[in-house]
């Protein structure tokens, strides 16, 4: 129990008055419970099993003696953990691997080669292990199986700029993209048009060998064309979509002159697109979801109301501004409390997702704190109300925080400081509101998973 959140266990629930000291423990030990649902070993032991000669996975069985060679690739947060456990199933079945892992992995393995790339940005070193990955796969053949691991943070370890475009192009693009507002699946969008392997491009360099991709989806809605910008899926999106999105976030003069270019050019037909759907690469190709963002909120429900609390779970397909976001949950919280509609207190609250932020300020902080931010300014004073928001990864923004957890004293004991959250808000500088305010930020460190965000709110009688 609490495996991640144990780093600051003790200081977040070390609060004088017994029911906030209550509040702030559930709501932690229920978040730990999703995560543990999205450990990447435990997601891939209970997909993908041996059985004799065969690998079962989703109920179809693969006879293993088909193959010559076994050769497992892939890249993202969770890929290391996913890595370990396909090499503790197969075991010396595999003839070769290699994934992209982001720094600070703890999982080790024997056959699969872990490289440590840079993400969120991405480095040279990670275009020249992607190379690596694309030469390994160039020795596969009809008589071989590839097993490809992908999560969250695989569009940016896995990457390989496309013809006339350098790594700073793929860099500079990335910084603004996650800038400027847009959702996931438009920067993807546009990712996979700069790029000689995402949007189902992986796959020509795999085929014609028998292909099983792995995913554990950090996308809303578990669009697997979009999850690690979708190298072994075909992609729907065009050229004439990223010039849209282009247009829609004003990013011309801001991206890359070679970028626009690419683009452009594409539209007008003079750069091959992405491999669409019934592309007979595709064929040998099986993508399967091991673990997301609904089943972690799944388990969470089920241990709120084991601890007898009446639960629901709002979606798991929260997105739009943060604090557009925790202007919505708290109104919902504060309903809760006042009329008992949806649901009765007590009652626990849950949702998951990913928010975006569109920065304007110059302060230091993430979406999940932004989000729990909003939240504690509107539900401050009004009675035993709780909420907490992390991302699964354990990365929230540039900080080094997962998330935070609030009640309706955070905004009080700000205010005690001298701090004003909507000043803060507007600088988007919710780390530096809560390491000053303390007892607030939640720590996991790298979780080596990644399911979006988990959301939870707590509303005491």
């Amino acid at each position: 129990m609490r495996k991640h959140i144990i780093k600051n266990f003790e200081e977040l629930i070390n609060i004088r008055e017994d029911w906030r000291r209550k509040g702030r423990k559930e709501i932690l030990e229920i978040l730990e419970k999703g995560l543990e649902k999205a450990d990447p070993e435990k997601a891939i032991k209970r997909h993908l099993k041996l059985k004799k000669d065969c690998i079962e996975i989703k109920g179809e069985e693969i006879a293993l003696n088909k193959f010559k060679r076994i050769f497992v690739v892939g890249g993202g947060k969770a890929s290391a953990k996913m890595a370990k456990a396909v090499e503790e199933i197969l075991e010396d079945r595999i003839y070769k691997g290699l994934i992209i892992a982001p720094e600070n992995v703890k999982s080790k393995t024997k056959i699969i080669e872990i490289r440590i790339g840079d993400h969120p940005i991405p480095s040279r070193r990670n275009i020249q292990y992607t190379k690596e990955i694309i030469e390994l796969l160039k020795e596969t053949g009809r008589e071989d199986l590839i097993i490809i691991l992908l999560s969250g943070g695989g569009s940016a370890l896995l990457t390989y700029p496309a013809d006339k475009l350098e790594l700073e192009d793929i860099a500079e693009t990335t910084r603004i993209l996650l800038k400027c507002g847009a959702n996931i699946e438009e920067i993807n969008t546009i990712r996979k048009h700069i790029s000689k392997i995402k949007g189902g491009q992986l796959v020509k360099y795999a085929y014609p060998a028998r292909t099983i991709t792995l995913i554990i989806s950090d996308v809303v809605g578990d669009r697997i064309d979009s999850i690690a910008s979708g190298p072994t899926v075909p992609d729907k999106t065009t050229f004439k979509d990223a010039e849209r999105i282009i247009k829609k976030y004003n990013l011309y003069g801001k991206l890359p002159e070679n970028v626009i270019n690419r683009i452009i050019r594409g539209v007008k037909g003079k750069v091959e697109e992405t491999p669409k759907p019934g592309n007979p690469l595709f064929k040998k190709v099986i993508n399967i979801i091991v673990a997301n963002n609904f089943e972690s909120l799944k388990t969470m429900k089920r241990e709120a109301k084991r601890r007898g609390y009446r639960s629901m779970i709002l979606s798991s397909r929260i997105t739009g501004e943060a604090k557009e976001i925790g202007r919505l949950m708290a109104a919902i919280f504060n309903e809760v409390r006042e009329t008992g509609n949806p649901i009765k207190a007590p009652a626990i609250i849950i949702g998951g997702g990913e928010t975006t932020v569109t920065v304007k300020g110059n302060g230091i902080g993430g979406r999940n704190q932004e989000l729990a931010l909003t939240v504690a300014n509107i539900i401050g004073g009004n009675g035993r109300i709780f909420f907490a928001s992390i991302g699964t990864d354990g990365i929230d923004g540039v900080t080094d925080a997962a998330g935070a957890i609030v009640d309706a004293e955070t905004k009080r004991e700000g205010e005690e400081l001298g701090l004003s959250i909507e000043e803060t808000l507007k600088n988007n500088d919710s780390y530096s509101f809560f390491k000053k305010v303390g007892k607030n930020i939640i720590y996991t460190g790298l979780t080596e998973t990644n399911v979006n965000d988990l959301m939870i709110g707590l509303i005491l009688k």
